[in-house]
């Protein structure tokens, strides 16, 4: 069955155009809802379901969780809001409050006028293509309220922020702390700026926060991963050891050593698996994409770790990781999943799992990722019409081949459609970099003269 709303993290949109609207997220919640009830076998007869709805700082957030509650209400299901919180703080308290399900309102890195819907099921982990068919489905069944004495009941959650700050700090070896270290946190005015620094502090962090005064309307805005000059600027003014920046819902993150040196996902996720390595830790191999820098694949093969690539998305690695049985695994966005701290990507808990092997090791981000010299990557986003096939253009494909045959074993070329904008992504890596800017921009040109026809 092709989802119409679904994509590869959810459903997101602009604000006010289908499918972000309140009618239709009413109508959502109350779909989910129905599922998330007909799903749990473990309910009694009288027991209600309960969801956990969690968001980001965006303005439209205040909208959607009335919507979400509203229909979720209907459907019989209670409903428990923590207010602003991290996607994977959503996903630690749906599992350790027991819950059928989590919701988060949020639109990762996008700008304030966009928003979006996660679920996560009662595992803490993304819901399944079964079941978010089966909520798809609902959405063309009438919205029938439950009967006033079945209606599902909402309260907040007492000290959810302080919860998940303790599951963050629990995941950091008991035996080290943070003395003596300074860092800059970058919020990105989102959904961690009342969290990350306080996880620091108490780990013994000199902590100095930075994209933290959210307004509903500055999120992403010239601050977090996604706007790299920030914190590497800051890094520098404020004299600090190492610099954080996470993205607006907190499942990310990018850092910055002492001289505004950026090192993005492939690489953190390089010196997390090495020091695991070392440490005899590391259970299996690594789950990359098929975005992950072709420098790191060969740097694990000389280490004699075994490497895989899933599709793009984290969704996709951490399904490759559970098939495999192995634990670590990521994209260089910064999108890292360590299955044996938590079940989905967590940009906190990630950035812990570097400076557990700083502070282990003694050495620098540069000294831990010596030995990977990235090959130059360049990737560019080409506006399509929705719907436009790419793969069935024979221009496009003779472009593929041509960059192909050039860059030979070399380099590497990737095309997909983005699963949450009506976008091809054209990426292009190799060891010239003359090479990759003529073929990226090449086969993007030939993308757009084809979307034009």
């Amino acid at each position: 069955m092709t989802k119409r709303f679904f994509g590869t993290d959810g459903i997101r949109g602009r604000v006010g155009e289908t499918p972000i609207t309140p009618e239709f997220v009413m109508h959502l919640g109350y779909s989910a809802g129905k599922v998330f009830a007909s799903t749990d076998r473990y309910l009694s007869k009288d027991e209600r379901p309960a969801v956990l709805i969690g968001k980001d700082t965006r303005i439209s957030g205040y909208m959607l969780e009335s919507a979400l509650q509203a229909g979720l209400s209907a459907a019989g299901v209670d409903v428990l809001l923590t207010g602003p919180m991290p996607t994977p703080g959503v996903a630690y308290l749906t599992c350790a409050l027991r819950l059928q399900a989590g919701i988060v309102i949020s639109a990762s890195h996008n700008p304030f006028e966009d928003n979006g819907i996660k679920f996560f099921s009662a595992s803490g982990n993304k819901l399944s293509d079964i079941i978010e068919n089966n909520i798809e489905a609902g959405l063309n069944a009438p919205l029938i309220s439950m009967p006033s004495a079945k209606l599902g009941r909402a309260r907040r959650v007492n000290d959810a922020s302080g919860r998940y700050i303790e599951f963050c700090k629990s995941t950091f070896p008991y035996h080290l702390d943070l003395r003596g270290m300074r860092v800059v946190v970058d919020c990105a005015h989102g959904a961690t700026y009342h969290i990350a620094g306080h996880v620091l502090h108490e780990l013994g962090a000199d902590v100095v926060i930075i994209g933290a005064q959210p307004d509903g309307l500055n999120i992403n805005q010239e601050y977090g991963a996604t706007h790299s000059t920030t914190i590497q600027k800051a890094v520098i003014q404020h004299k600090a050891d190492i610099g954080i920046a996470l993205d607006g819902d907190g499942d990310r993150m990018i850092m910055s050593d002492k001289k505004g040196v950026l090192y993005d996902g492939d690489q953190l996720l390089y010196i997390i698996a090495k020091h695991r390595q070392q440490k005899n830790l590391l259970k299996g191999g690594v789950v990359g994409t098929l975005m992950t820098n072709l420098a790191i694949e060969n740097r694990f093969n000389k280490l004699g770790i075994p490497f895989a690539r899933a599709n793009v998305g984290d969704r996709h690695v951490l399904e490759l990781l559970q098939k495999k049985g192995w634990e670590l695994g990521g994209e260089g966005s910064g999108h890292i999943i360590c299955i044996d701290k938590h079940t989905t990507g967590d940009g906190i808990i990630s950035a812990l799992q570097v400076l557990h092997a700083m502070k282990d090791s003694g050495k620098s981000l540069a000294e831990l990722s010596r030995g990977v010299t990235l090959y130059p990557q360049q990737l560019i986003n080409v506006k399509v019409r929705k719907g436009f096939d790419f793969h069935a253009i024979a221009s496009i494909k003779s472009a593929q081949t041509k960059a192909k045959r050039d860059l030979g074993d070399r380099g590497r070329l990737l095309l997909r459609a983005s699963g949450t904008e009506p976008l091809v992504r054209v990426m292009v890596e190799g060891e010239s970099k003359q090479k990759v800017k003529y073929w990226v921009e090449y086969i993007s040109n030939a993308l757009r003269k084809a979307e034009n026809l």
